[in-house]
């Protein structure tokens, strides 16, 4: 697929969102966030796209780290069916960003997992460490970070996302990744050794341990 930016992804993909969903009534002027999650999860299909265009950035950016850069796009859009499909499961318990990303982490998850990669990605040789290259002097910390994520093995990569960019615990990790939580612990401060060796730490705040 031919990459493209998250803002003609949104162009595009609403389009074709909308050609897959019952039309409906226009929300009503001044309908806030809830108002628009309520009105989609009752087929609501212009408070959905207004859903679609406030968080496809977040979500975006989230595939494209999670995935290190390969079909980002198609995975994205994967995410908004699969949330027009599960809306009506959402039950208000959690924000609905927080509800949105934890699906979005599972479709990518999905979408790369099978037991024998898996069982490969969390056990690879210590080899890994030469794969990256020397710091560039782009002087841009957050382009070198992406560029450098994509260089980590799937496993690492995913770790440090959900860990230290998405929040997440490492016992719900583990949950997600079907992995131990020790796993997840060995993984993080293995992705993040590697960082820095491609990360100055002149350039941000530091990676810790």
């Amino acid at each position: 697929m031919r990459a493209v930016t998250a803002t003609s992804l949104m162009l595009t993909g609403a389009t074709r969102l909308h050609a897959q969903m019952p039309q409906s009534a226009t929300p009503q002027a001044g309908a806030g966030a809830a108002d628009f999650v309520a009105l989609a999860a009752g087929g609501d299909v212009r408070a959905f796209e207004q859903l679609y265009r406030t968080h496809l950035p977040r979500v975006h950016s989230l595939v494209r780290r999670m995935a290190g850069g390969r079909d980002t796009d198609e995975i994205t859009q994967d995410v908004f069916v699969r949330v027009w499909q599960k809306l009506g499961t959402f039950r208000g318990d959690s924000a609905f960003a927080t509800w949105l990303h934890r699906l979005a982490v599972n479709v990518v998850i999905e979408r790369f997992r099978t037991e024998a990669t898996r069982r490969q990605r969390m056990h690879e040789g210590e080899d890994v460490f030469e794969i990256l290259a020397a710091p560039r002097a782009t002087g841009d910390l957050a382009m070198d970070l992406d560029t450098a994520l994509t260089k980590l093995p799937d496993g690492a990569r995913e770790i440090f996302v959900l860990h230290d960019v998405e929040g997440f615990k490492h016992h719900e990790i583990a949950t997600m990744l079907e992995i131990s939580a020790g796993t997840s612990k060995a993984q993080l401060h293995r992705a993040r050794m590697m960082l820095r060796k491609h990360l100055r730490p002149a350039q941000g705040a530091p990676i810790t341990t």
